[in-house]
């Protein structure tokens, strides 16, 4: 098995398996759900190979891993035997507060299918590029296949993300994907098209509110999180011998109710509420929401709550049809990468220099950890200098109203997908985050300074 050594290492040091609820990965971190965080050897951990940070944040402990973060989880995962039928004990869930519990679960849900959604987004992002500058037509068939190929995964979402959280909370898989598809089946899909109602009444009584959960996130989240209570509860509440065919049963039906009735439209009504919180803070001035977002998005990489503002991208596109958010996202990440470029003149050593080079290409693919918490940790005023230059990148191509149409990584060759008439602002954007924060780090920081 590939990284083993390192694996068992990791494992000895957070407290051995017996310490270990839960574990799995987000694009660049091994994310562990411990029973005693005071077990966790953090100075024993940072000196594994290819660990290059650690941290401990909302209930869960955070192991820096970088690019190669699948190949270490596909270890673990079977040292660990996370595929079993074993269940998280049901205090796990108990013990977290509810933004703690989301924040878990949102890092765990989108690091699986991060590819699905980032692939079909570039797509997506091209194509409404090259319309935009008439180079193709959207009503042309070829045009209309393509599309069906970029938009499939946002359309459908709902069952990436069941399937996802069904493993995050330790439930049935497939009872999960089937409240998704409950929730988007043709009924509702047909009745939000028409546009002639606005609920069902169950039993003549209960009324069922008709959205369209296309794309969302937030209601099968919780509806989720429902299911592996209702169905831990049905599972001991029946006599083992009808647990086969009565335990699914009864969860599906109770959940499916409760989806449709209360969790889906709070769950609607929730991300329209961040959503439009976002778009309160644009109406209010696109720059000063470019400030404070480009302010927070490198210390929320660093802290792992960076995560938050993706299902908020979503509902964007899912409500509008583009996003603002994540421009800035990839603003904030060449503002980290020019930060962390800058630090290469003041290294002392060679191996320092080749870490610094390693993490800024990593930052330029997207992947900032490296640089954050490899480099940045180490120079604090260089942190500073890449948190001003994410502001005032952001800050700018708010100001032109910069904004995609689909979900991509925040890369350098995510770069077509802004074609358009925003290009040569996102371009522009790009130059200026690389070096504000090369220039304000590279003169802010001595070259014999620094901290730990």
């Amino acid at each position: 098995m590939k990284h083993e050594q390192s694996i068992r290492e990791i494992i000895e040091n957070v407290g051995g398996e017996s310490n270990i609820n839960n574990a799995w990965h987000c694009m660049t971190r091994l994310r562990f759900d411990l029973k005693d965080g005071s077990k966790v050897n953090y100075e024993e951990l940072a000196k594994i190979k290819g660990v290059m940070g650690t941290k401990y944040q909302s209930d869960q402990l955070q192991v820096v891993i970088g690019t190669a973060v699948a190949e270490y989880f596909t270890t673990l995962a079977s040292l660990l035997n996370l595929e079993s039928e074993t269940e998280v004990p049901a205090e796990t869930h108990e013990k977290k507060g509810l933004v703690s519990l989301f924040m878990d679960t949102v890092s765990g849900v989108f690091g699986p299918i991060v590819p699905a959604i980032a692939g079909a987004g570039m797509i997506k992002g091209l194509m409404a590029g090259l319309v935009a500058l008439n180079v193709i037509s959207n009503t042309t068939p070829t045009f209309l296949v393509i599309d069906m190929l970029a938009s499939g995964v946002f359309t459908f979402l709902p069952f990436f993300v069941a399937a996802s959280a069904a493993r995050i909370f330790n439930t049935n898989m497939y009872l999960a994907i089937a409240i998704a598809a409950t929730m988007q089946f043709p009924t509702m899909t047909a009745a939000v098209a028409a546009g002639e109602i606005s609920q069902f009444l169950l039993f003549g009584l209960v009324p069922v509110p008709v959205f369209n959960y296309a794309g969302t996130v937030i209601p099968i989240i919780f509806s989720v999180l429902a299911l592996s209570y209702v169905y831990k509860w049905v599972d001991k509440v029946l006599p083992e011998v009808l647990r086969t065919v009565f335990t699914p049963t009864i969860s599906l039906f109770l959940v499916g109710i409760l989806a449709l009735t209360v969790i889906g439209p709070i769950g609607i009504h929730a991300g329209n509420l961040l959503a439009g919180a976002v778009s309160w803070l644009f109406s209010i001035s696109p720059i000063l929401a470019g400030i404070i977002v480009g302010a927070i998005r490198p210390i929320a990489i660093l802290t792992g709550l960076h995560h938050a503002m993706t299902p908020i991208a979503l509902q964007n596109f899912a409500n509008q049809g583009y996003d603002m958010l994540m421009p800035m996202m990839f603003m904030a990440n060449m503002a980290i990468t020019g930060a962390t470029a800058a630090m290469y003149f003041k290294a002392n050593t060679k191996q320092e220099k080749s870490i610094i080079v390693s993490a800024a290409v990593s930052g330029l693919l997207g992947i900032t950890e490296p640089a954050l918490f490899g480099v940045l940790t180490k120079y604090k005023k260089a942190f500073i200098a890449a948190t001003v230059g994410s502001s005032l990148a952001s800050a700018f191509i708010a100001a032109f109203g910069v904004r995609i149409y689909g979900y991509i990584l925040s890369s350098i060759f995510s770069l077509p997908a802004y074609i358009g008439q925003y290009f040569i602002f996102a371009v522009l954007g790009i130059i200026l985050a690389i070096a504000s924060s090369f220039g304000i780090a590279y003169f802010l920081v001595p070259k014999t300074e620094k901290t730990a």
